[in-house]
C-alpha cells in the first residue's frame, strides 16, 4: 500500500512539474529579460546619429545627439541627456518653479529635482517613509500645492514649506495593481485611476478597475468610467481623457492587445470579459450569451490596440509651440516593455500620428521616437515609464530600471 501511495505521489509530483514547465514556457519565458539588472552603461559616451536620416518624425536635417551612454536612437534634430539619476524613477510632475518632481514607489519617497538652464542643480528627497507613491499632480488654482497619491490614500501638501500630508480620502489596498495615479481635469474635479486587484475576476469593490473623481478635498468621490483593468496613466487632450490600459496575462505572446482609450464618462471598457475592439474573453467568460455582451453600448471599444504586453505607461501629447510642426497634437507613449511574452517587445517609446478631422479622434499610424533600451541579444539599459512634454520643445522621460531621468530637446 506504501509502495501505490509512493507511486502516486511521485506522478502527481512529476505532472505538477511537467504543468509548470509548460506554463513557463508559453508564458513566463521572457521574463528574465524585463527582471535582469540593466546592462551597464558609458556615461561619458555621445553619440551622433549621422548615419540615421531623418524620418517622417523631423522636419531638419540636423543629426540626433544621444548623450546618455545607452545605444538610443531618436529623430533627426533632437538630443538626449541624463538630467539626474533616481532609482525607481516614476510619475513627473513640474511645478511653476520649473523644477520636477519624481515619484520613486519602490523606494516610498517623492524627489525633487531643482533645474537651472537645463540641468539638475540639486536633489532632495522631500516626501520618504511613503507607502508605494505613485500619482503626482499640482492644484490648478494654487500651484505650490501638491497631491501625492499612496497606495492606500491620497494627501496634499504645500510644498517649499514645513507643510506635512494631509489625507483627503482613502483607497482600496493590496491585490496585483497597486499604483494609483492622479490628474486634474479641466473641471478642475481630481481624477484617480484604480487598477484591478487580479489579473481576470471579478472585482467585489466597485473602486477597482476603475477612474473615478471627486472634489479637490475629498468629497463627491463618484465612478467616471468602469471596466479597465489597469489605466496606469492618463491625460487630457481637447476635455478628453485619453488612457492607456493593460490587457490581462497568459493568453498568448499576441493577445489580448494593449490599448490606448478615449475615457468617457459613464462607460465600461470591457474588462474582465472582453478586450480590444469588442472581443469575447472566453477563455474567462464561459458564460452563454443572446448576443455579444462585448457589442456597444454594452462594451466600448478601445481606441487603439497596441502589441500585446508592450506594457503601455506614460502618455503625453505634443504641443503646439516649442516643436516641429509636423509632430504638433500627436501622442507619445512610453511602452514600458514586455516581461511576459516569448519575443520581448515595447521597451522604447512612440509616437501615434492622431487625426482630428471627424467628430472622433482617430490614430492613423504609429512609428518608434525613442528606442534602443532593449538592445541586441535582449540585453535591457531601461524601461521608459511617464512622459512630460512642455510647450519650449523639452520632454522628460522617467526609467525606472535604470534609474534615470532623461532630458529631451529640440536641437
Amino acid at each position: 500500500m506504501k509502495k501505490i501511495i509512493l507511486i502516486i505521489g511521485t506522478l502527481i509530483a512529476l505532472s505538477l512539474i511537467v504543468y509548470m514547465g509548460i506554463f513557463y514556457y508559453q508564458n513566463l519565458r521572457g521574463a528574465w529579460i524585463a527582471l535582469q539588472p540593466p546592462e551597464k552603461i558609458n556615461p561619458t559616451s555621445t553619440e551622433t546619429n549621422t548615419n540615421t536620416p531623418p524620418t517622417s518624425s523631423s522636419q531638419t536635417s540636423t543629426p540626433a545627439v544621444n548623450n546618455t551612454g545607452i545605444p538610443l536612437k531618436l529623430p533627426a534634430g533632437f538630443s538626449i541627456n541624463t538630467l539626474a539619476k533616481v532609482p525607481g524613477a516614476r510619475v513627473l510632475a513640474v511645478d511653476s518653479l520649473g523644477n520636477l518632481w519624481v515619484s520613486q514607489t519602490k523606494q516610498g519617497q517623492v524627489m525633487l529635482i531643482e533645474i537651472k538652464g537645463g540641468k539638475a542643480v540639486k536633489q532632495t528627497a522631500v516626501f520618504k517613509g511613503l507607502r508605494k507613491p505613485h500619482g503626482l499632480a499640482f492644484n490648478p488654482d494654487d500651484p505650490f500645492e501638491l497631491y501625492i497619491a499612496e497606495e492606500h490614500r491620497i494627501s496634499k501638501v504645500r510644498v517649499y514649506s514645513e507643510d506635512t500630508l494631509h489625507k483627503i480620502i482613502d483607497l482600496p489596498t493590496r491585490g496585483t495593481h497597486f499604483t494609483r495615479t492622479i490628474g486634474f481635469g479641466p473641471d478642475k474635479r481630481l481624477y484617480v485611476s484604480i487598477g484591478s486587484s487580479c489579473d481576470t475576476c471579478h472585482e467585489k469593490d466597485t473602486r477597482r478597475a476603475a477612474i473615478y473623481s471627486m472634489e479637490k478635498d475629498g468629497n463627491d468621490f463618484k465612478q467616471y468610467a468602469k471596466g479597465l483593468r489597469n489605466a496606469v496613466f492618463f491625460t487630457w487632450q481637447n476635455g478628453k481623457i485619453w488612457a492607456t490600459e493593460m490587457g490581462r496575462d497568459f493568453l498568448g505572446d499576441d493577445l489580448p492587445p494593449d490599448e490606448i482609450n478615449i475615457v468617457e464618462n459613464e462607460k465600461n471598457y470591457g474588462w474582465p470579459i472582453c478586450y480590444g475592439q469588442n472581443i469575447h474573453d472566453t477563455k474567462f467568460d464561459k458564460n452563454t450569451y443572446i448576443r455579444n455582451p462585448c457589442m456597444e453600448p454594452f462594451e466600448t471599444p478601445s481606441l487603439y490596440d497596441l502589441p500585446a504586453h508592450s506594457a503601455p505607461l506614460g502618455l503625453a501629447f505634443i504641443p503646439n509651440s516649442g516643436w516641429p510642426d509636423n509632430l504638433k497634437g500627436n501622442l507619445l507613449v512610453a511602452l514600458h516593455g514586455s516581461w511576459n511574452r516569448t519575443k520581448p517587445t515595447g521597451y522604447k517609446i512612440v509616437k501615434l500620428t492622431v487625426d482630428y478631422s471627424g467628430d472622433k479622434p482617430k490614430i492613423t499610424g504609429m512609428e518608434d521616437f525613442i528606442s534602443g533600451w532593449l538592445g541586441q541579444k535582449n540585453k535591457t539599459y531601461g524601461r521608459p515609464v511617464d512622459i512630460l512634454t512642455l510647450p519650449n520643445g523639452t520632454m522628460y522621460i522617467s526609467d525606472d530600471k535604470s534609474g534615470i531621468v532623461y532630458i529631451v530637446t529640440v536641437n
